[in-house]
């Protein structure tokens, strides 16, 4: 295994340093935009009950969740509805706006995806009431299940270039370049990752949290080119030390352009503030890097808060 020594995971290829060191450096140098204490969204219309063959329902709820639906086939990706993404509900980012559909209102969902074991991805109070709700089948990166179990979560763990079969769909692992801990003392016992969703007639990549890197032409040349790459394009300043595991919207766009996707949608923005840029930042910044790369405004969206869009496979 190119990425585990043994004991932990590790991102291929160079890298720059990312310890204590370099967090009080941050901590110490900090200059965080304020973020308002709260957003008030607009009220979408609910998500459609079904879809055609060769459509697909993508519902933006909030930072790195989506509602995914297919003909046969609704996803969840790294669900949070907590009020902090934190160990703790006294301390830690609080949200500033609501989950675009809450809890009591989701869809039963038939997967849930959980690309890695931060506290904004693997949220354990939303992860157990959806257990209890649903029991949803749940695919998660090696090293999660354990934790899962505890929640009476039955996951399946999958590698890099891994695959699992669920109906008429395969869910294959793609790398990601970022980094795993819950404590000061697991840090990359785990693995992170992201997701290539695929039926007969859709390809689908939710790619968790990642740096930028020659990973995205790889899952091309590997997997095939998305017909829609759910991508991150928030919590990447100060560069000097979030590029390693976030990618900025510039970043974001070169992903959509290596991955040929024909439809990126941007996600990980607006909803805790885990880093220094402005809340509207990502997708200010988005617009004018899709702009210098010449890339059409449609091809990189990002949906409101709650807001569903049905796109057409290929």
């Amino acid at each position: 295994m190119t990425h585990f020594d043994g004991k932990r995971f590790f991102n291929p290829g160079p890298g720059a340093p990312r310890g204590l060191r370099q967090v009080l450096r941050w901590r110490i140098t900090a200059a965080r935009t304020p973020w308002p204490a709260n957003v008030e969204d607009p009220v979408f219309p609910p998500p459609p009950e079904s879809v055609s063959p060769g459509t697909a329902a993508i519902t933006f709820i909030n930072h790195a969740t989506f509602l995914i639906r297919m003909p046969g086939l609704t996803v969840l990706t790294d669900p949070i509805f907590s009020d902090r993404c934190s160990p703790v509900q006294w301390a830690g980012p609080r949200r500033v706006r609501k989950p675009g559909i809450a809890l009591a209102d989701l869809p039963r969902a038939d997967l849930v995806l959980l690309s890695h074991n931060h506290y904004d991805h693997m949220d354990l109070p939303s992860l157990r009431a959806i257990q209890r709700r649903f029991a949803p089948n749940v695919i998660t990166t090696l090293g999660n299940a354990p934790i899962l179990a505890r929640l009476g979560i039955n996951a399946t763990e999958l590698d890099w270039w891994q695959s699992a079969p669920l109906g008429q769909a395969t869910i294959t692992a793609t790398p990601a370049r970022h980094f795993s801990a819950r404590t000061p003392f697991d840090r990359n016992r785990t693995l992170w990752a992201g997701f290539m969703l695929q039926t007969a007639e859709t390809r689908i990549l939710f790619a968790g949290d990642s740096g930028a890197g020659p990973h995205w032409t790889a899952i091309e040349d590997r997997l095939g080119a998305p017909d829609i790459a759910l991508l991150p394009i928030g919590a990447y300043e100060p560069r000097w030390f979030m590029a390693e595991v976030h990618m900025n919207p510039e970043d974001a766009v070169q992903a959509h352009r290596d991955l040929k996707a024909r439809q990126s949608i941007g996600m990980h923005f607006g909803t805790f503030q885990l880093t220094d840029e402005a809340i509207d930042a990502p997708e200010t910044a988005l617009t004018q890097a899709l702009r210098q790369a010449g890339v059409p405004s449609e091809e990189f969206v990002t949906h409101g808060f709650g807001e569903t869009r049905l796109y057409a496979s290929r």
